[in-house]
């Protein structure tokens, strides 16, 4: 079977935007929870690589997931490109030294957790980031794709939810039960937890006068532009007619407010190259107060999506070359 890669990012949706925020508070949660009960702890490089099973799954990936980027190897003892994979995973779960932990599945014994990730072949490898499944790659994929990979787990893992890994001790006893790194509050995580409240009740009014009350306090605070950017977005395309918005859009290609709607659409779905291509061609079409309004709604974009993505990046050239 030949490895098939997943995107980490790009793909935003309405449950996805909302999840992210939830799961991010729950991470903190459950670094301040750790801190209150004695701070954190260093484990053995043994401890990098787990056997899961469904009973301790829970415990073992998902609260763990809240403190370390968790990789899945779903695997099977006759699984002959398992044989080849699990060994190199093992290797670089030790050689990362904390930034993942390695959880093995054995499919045979927990057919429930494969049918639950909708697995059809082995081997298939998932991380779980702050309570949250992603895939990563299926079949026996090489380890520079392995490394680039996990390399993009990390940082997922770091930047969008605080996770800095694990402290591992060469001295440590195996079996040790890790802790996570105390991590003190921040002075606006209430206003920040308000604004993650408010999506949950599905008041995005609300969430967007949280995040909006932080960004007062701290206009550089990375955690709520994002999440103003997200909560706008959600609020925007709200209640519309999608069907008409898109027909609006192909009947009117000079018409400014109809291609932001529809630019709108395309990001929530997740056709996110669509977006800003559908916004750096009526760029491109317009002057004046138009192009302005136009451009302005791209960057909004950009900042929904994160301005590391490729496609932001390449986006924002194609963007100037339109401008100049």
């Amino acid at each position: 079977m030949q490895p098939r890669n997943m995107s980490m990012s790009g793909v935003v949706d309405l449950a996805a935007v909302k999840a992210a925020q939830e799961a991010k508070a729950k991470a903190e949660q459950a670094r301040a929870q750790s801190a209150r009960e004695g701070g954190a702890g260093a484990i053995s490089p043994a401890d990098l690589v787990i056997d899961v099973d469904e009973a301790g799954f829970e415990r073992d990936v998902l609260q763990r997931s809240a403190e370390v980027p968790v990789v899945i190897d779903f695997w099977a003892e006759w699984c002959e490109p398992c044989k080849q994979l699990s060994p190199v995973l093992e290797r670089l779960a030790v050689e990362y030294n904390g930034r993942f932990l390695l959880a093995k599945v054995d499919v045979d014994a927990n057919q429930m957790l494969m049918q639950q990730f909708g697995i059809q072949g082995i081997p298939a490898v998932f991380a779980v980031v702050a309570g949250q499944a992603l895939p990563l790659f299926q079949g026996a994929a090489g380890e520079a794709q392995i490394r680039q990979t996990l390399d993009q787990l990390v940082q997922v893992g770091e930047q969008r939810f605080g996770l800095t890994g694990l402290t591992v001790d060469p001295e440590a006893e195996p079996g040790g039960a890790p802790e996570a790194s105390e991590q003190p509050a921040g002075p606006h995580d209430g206003l920040l937890e308000a604004a993650v409240q408010a999506l949950d009740s599905g008041d995005l009014s609300g969430a967007v006068q949280a995040y909006k009350n932080v960004l007062n306090e701290d206009p550089g605070n990375e955690e709520a532009k994002l999440g103003l950017a997200q909560a706008e977005l959600l609020q925007r395309v709200q209640g519309v007619d999608p069907q008409q918005v898109r027909r609006d859009a192909a009947d009117k290609p000079a018409d400014v407010r109809a291609q932001i709607a529809a630019a709108d659409l395309d990001l929530v779905g997740g056709h996110v190259e669509d977006a800003f291509g559908r916004l750096i061609e009526t760029v491109q079409r317009t002057v004046g107060d138009d192009r302005d309004t136009v451009r302005k709604r791209l960057l909004e974009l950009f900042e929904v999506v994160g301005p590391d993505d490729p496609r932001v990046i390449a986006a924002r050239r194609a963007l100037a070359r339109a401008l100049f």
